[in-house]
């Protein structure tokens, strides 16, 4: 990696330049024991987009919560535009010019594009006059940073797509000069993801400064100008973006080369583990969202589902998991499992064999307020092994179970004690990882494994589910992530408007057929597609 430039506030800067938007100046915090930043240094460019990366735990989101006024930080000064700026709250960062759109967004559901825009910004008790000042505002936003959205939609009808757009639009609405986005693609669909960064470009294009924090170092090589990096609470370095690579860029972060590529040697597939007929799930609208879906997947082999978010994948894990009622077959091992009723649940889902990692894992794989180890114990917790006695379960042993996941899984901080709440977004998924896959299932359903998750983890979590497949476990895999799917499945199938559109073999296929797929342009073999 070439050396990085002088860009964190501890001088250097050229006598000419201008001041940077943000200095962050010897920043620190700690919570209790854990030491979430020391000592950070950093300097953003005025108009520039910034990125930030590191695993999960390395402090980027606490660094971003102390700049926006989450946070009070225990030493250190954030400059604005040169001056000295203290942030108590977040009115104060927005009184600053910085605005910051959130991985789970902060948005009202049941009320108006518009209303939500003008919410804790109204210029009155009028609240017609706000709300006509703000229509036209929105207007000329909308027009100049390609964020187009209907004013009068309801939160809830919207995409997760447009649904940031309204989270970028507040921030513009109250005259942000600086944006600060977390893991904005985590829930966007490839042409959404095309279509956010069209719109941070024109935000730099305008003047505006972006800080953008993700995982994914394809959007930092294409998206940033220059680029920081942070491990375990550290600043470890800052980058001109056109000077270094991804493999430079994994390796600051983890401290190690990370192998980039998934190795996988070619399946030895075995018994037929799973078989699906027709499984149709309707929403409670009556609405079909899964429309006659069969397939089925053979021991030591990885069916990708591939498709656009919203397109059916959701019901059908649900569905099968044991989570949602549908109607079909569905047989394991030859034995025919409830899709309705007695005997369609989680916990006979699991006695059958069947481990599930949800899409969703703070609402479905998760108790937040509950301790790591009381997560890894849910719905295993009343096997032979946790059991002290007929009445009683040995938490002893269940704590001792956990340390042991929460040290082979590397997650961090490594202390079973703590609330699901307290960890970060990817060590989250890995105890969610961590309790199902340890428990050796012979089918293993896994939707979106490395959402909001680093480069190390994913790394890491790939490997696991490779090595599943090895020791001859079926598993469904789903993604939106299509470089996810393809270099991880042993076949593909396409999912669109609630319908399977055909099966793929990776090794004959490419993104943009897939992407067709997607988009409900037909091609494929319609067959049942068994290995």
């Amino acid at each position: 990696m070439s050396a990085a430039p002088d860009m964190t506030g501890t001088g250097g800067r050229q006598a000419t330049a201008a001041p940077f938007a943000i200095e962050l100046k010897g920043i620190s915090k700690a919570f209790g024991a854990v030491q979430a930043n020391k000592d950070i240094n950093i300097a953003v460019p005025r108009g520039t987009i910034h990125g930030i990366i590191g695993e999960n735990g390395a402090g980027k989101s606490t660094l971003m919560s102390i700049l926006y006024g989450f946070y009070k930080a225990d030493a250190g000064q954030i400059l604005i535009n040169g001056a000295v700026t203290p942030i108590p709250d977040s009115q104060s960062a927005i009184r600053a010019g910085i605005g910051m759109v959130f991985q789970h967004f902060k948005l009202v559901q049941n009320f108006t594009v518009l209303e939500n825009v003008v919410l804790g910004a109204e210029d009155g008790p009028l609240l017609n006059t706000s709300l006509a000042k703000a229509r036209r505002l929105l207007t000329d936003l909308a027009r100049e940073y390609e964020l187009e959205v209907d004013p009068d939609a309801m939160i809830e009808d919207l995409s997760v797509g447009h649904q940031q757009r309204v989270e970028i639009l507040k921030a513009l609405y109250r005259q942000a000069d600086i944006l600060i986005l977390d893991e904005p693609t985590g829930v966007l669909t490839p042409d959404e993801a095309d279509h956010l960064f069209r719109i941070l470009k024109g935000l730099k294009d305008q003047g505006k400064t972006v800080i953008l924090i993700t995982h994914k170092l394809h959007e930092i090589m294409d998206a940033t100008d220059n680029v920081s990096v942070m491990r375990r609470g550290t600043m470890v370095g800052t980058v001109k973006t056109a000077e270094t690579s991804p493999e430079a860029l994994a390796e600051l972060m983890v401290g190690r080369k990370v192998l980039l590529e998934v190795e996988k040697r070619p399946a030895k597939t075995g018994a037929l583990i799973l078989s699906v007929e027709n499984l149709a799930v309707k929403d409670d609208h009556g609405v079909e969202r899964l429309k006659g879906v069969s397939f089925d997947i053979r021991a030591g082999e990885i069916l990708g589902i591939a498709g656009v978010a919203g397109n059916g994948q959701s019901e059908l894990l649900a569905a099968l998991g044991g989570i949602t009622r549908a109607t079909g077959k569905m047989v394991m091992n030859g034995v025919e499992l409830p899709l309705r009723g007695a005997g369609a649940d989680g916990q006979s889902r699991r006695a059958a064999g069947i481990a599930h990692v949800p899409e969703d894992r703070q609402h479905l794989g998760l108790i937040m307020d509950f301790t790591a180890w009381e997560n890894i114990a849910f719905g295993y917790h009343n096997a032979p092994e946790y059991q002290r006695n007929a009445l009683f379960m040995d938490n002893d042993a269940l704590r001792n179970d956990a340390r042991a996941k929460i040290e082979r899984f590397d997650v961090r901080p490594a202390d079973c004690w703590l609330p699901a709440k307290s960890f970060s977004g990817g060590n989250q998924q890995k105890i969610v990882v961590a309790r199902e896959i340890e428990q050796d299932p012979e089918l293993l359903l896994i939707g979106q494994p490395t959402r909001g998750v680093d480069i190390g983890a994913i790394e890491f979590i790939h490997k696991q589910i490779i090595a599943l497949r090895d020791q001859g476990r079926a598993i469904l895999l789903v993604s939106v992530e299509l470089d996810e799917i393809m270099s991880l499945s042993d076949r593909i199938a396409v999912m669109f408007d609630g319908r399977i559109m055909g099966f793929k073999d990776p090794a004959k296929t490419n993104e943009r057929e897939l992407g067709l797929m997607m988009a409900g342009m037909t091609g494929a073999e319609p067959a049942k597609g068994a290995a």
